[in-house]
């Protein structure tokens, strides 16, 4: 199976003389990481099969996000702890997708414009879930930001995870919304295309968008989506997901690397191929600036008010039952591959200094 990390190994040297005066520290980082991941370069544990008389080497995965190998487990662990905080309605997928003229301007400001994206996109749907008209309360959301589309190309949007109602402005009833409603989506994306026009003039980015975004009609789409666990169980893999699974690379031939993608019209796999420097640097476009948060809490599913959740659903007549202890991996014995036997533990491996992305480009070193 070809992996990104192959490719990394016979076109990263390709790809970084390309872009050499544009690349990103961070993607110097996640290209480092990727070819160290379960290397030697990252260290490990030495291990004997005393039935096949041979010593064996586990090496430590780089747990990098954007890393195809890490990150298996998270998302399990994740939605265990949002399943304690399901409440008994239907629930609504709302998403707010950044109009393509502004994807420049975001892919040259991610941090701000990424962060000034979920600021007005939670805003204007918790002002107009407040109106009386709609749920006339204060809501909860859980809000992923996913940078790519289908077929990979950079296409930022938002998708929200929103309970069917919301607390009074009292604090003392639960507003349960209609099944089948939450807000109309024509006022909605309005007030967002509102609260992010000032957000850029606040942060002195207005200038650099285009002005035929401000004459268009922004799009915003709500739709329900059944019980919290379907649609947490829909989303928890983009959580963790990086934009381009080894799964989903077929083969690397000729310098093209050839990667499957299932189109959302038909829900149908298609298959595209590309010259290996720009399938590196598509997948590098949905590497997200150091430190920023992906997932975030909204209302009283946020980390400050989610004390209100046995309020509310108290409120909705449920009974309170202790909370679960979430799931632990269990520890395995460490198998032989030839075997299958049980190993001995013999010793840690030291992690190495150089990282492989200097056998690229020697020149790099001091960049990490």
């Amino acid at each position: 199976m070809t992996t990104l990390a192959d490719i990394l190994v016979r076109h990263g040297s390709e790809y970084l003389k390309r872009h050499d005066q544009n690349i990103l520290p961070s993607h110097l980082r996640v290209m480092g990481d990727i070819l160290s991941c379960r290397t030697e370069s990252m260290g490990g544990q030495t291990w004997f099969c005393c039935d096949c008389n041979q010593y064996h080497y586990s090496y430590h995965s780089c747990g990098n996000r954007h890393c195809p190998q890490c990150q298996n487990d998270r998302a399990t662990v994740w939605l265990e702890k949002q399943e304690q905080l399901l409440l008994p309605v239907t629930y609504f997928m709302t998403t707010f997708t950044l109009p393509g003229q502004l994807r420049a301007l975001a892919y040259a400001h991610q941090k701000k414009v990424y962060n000034l994206f979920f600021k007005t996109s939670a805003r204007a749907l918790q002002d107009l879930a407040l109106d009386k008209r709609f749920v006339g309360g204060h809501i909860g959301m859980v809000g992923i930001l996913q940078t790519w589309d289908r077929k990979k190309n950079y296409h930022p949007h938002i998708h929200y995870i929103v309970p069917g109602g919301g607390l009074s402005t009292d604090g003392k009833k639960w507003k349960r919304t209609n099944k089948n409603f939450l807000v109309h989506e024509i006022p909605l994306a309005k007030r967002f295309k509102g609260l992010f026009l000032k957000a850029l003039q606040k942060e002195g980015l207005y200038h650099l968008a285009p002005k035929s975004v401000w004459k268009k009609e922004w799009v915003c789409d709500v739709e329900p989506v059944g019980t919290g666990e379907a649609a947490l169980k829909y989303l928890a893999p983009y959580v963790f997901r990086v934009a381009i699974s080894n799964r989903n690379i077929l083969s690397l031939k000729e310098g093209r690397v050839t990667f499957r993608y299932r189109e959302s019209e038909t829900n149908i796999w298609k298959t595209e191929t590309l010259e290996a420097a720009r399938f590196i640097r598509r997948f590098l476009m949905h590497v997200l600036p150091r430190g920023f948060v992906k997932v975030r809490y909204y209302g009283f599913l946020s980390t400050k008010k989610r004390k209100l959740i046995p309020k509310i659903k108290e409120l909705l007549g449920i009974l309170l039952s202790p909370v679960k202890k979430l799931s632990q991996k269990a520890s395995k014995p460490f198998c032989c591959p030839t075997c299958g036997r049980a190993m001995a533990f013999i010793g840690e491996l030291p992690k190495k200094r150089a990282p492989p992305l200097w056998m690229l480009r020697p020149q790099l070193q001091g960049t990490f």
